[in-house]
């Protein structure tokens, strides 16, 4: 049987943590940013958690 390929757009936006949950990128930070506040541009910034809905469709693109 022939092991299963990652899905590679889904490996280059979601990191797993060690403790194995999945993080992402908040969207909405990549242009238009002389509009948006500071304030904005920094609560876009960083990781979030994948949606509890999207966990398993995600675990399976990844090969987990």
């Amino acid at each position: 049987m022939p092991k299963n390929k990652t899905h590679s757009g889904i490996s280059k936006r979601i990191k797993v943590t060690g403790s194995g949950k999945l993080r992402r990128q908040q969207t909405g930070l990549r242009h238009r940013l002389e509009v948006k506040s500071s304030k904005e541009t920094r609560d876009l910034s960083g990781t979030v958690p994948v949606a509890k809905a999207d966990v398993k469709r995600v675990k399976k693109l990844l090969g987990r």
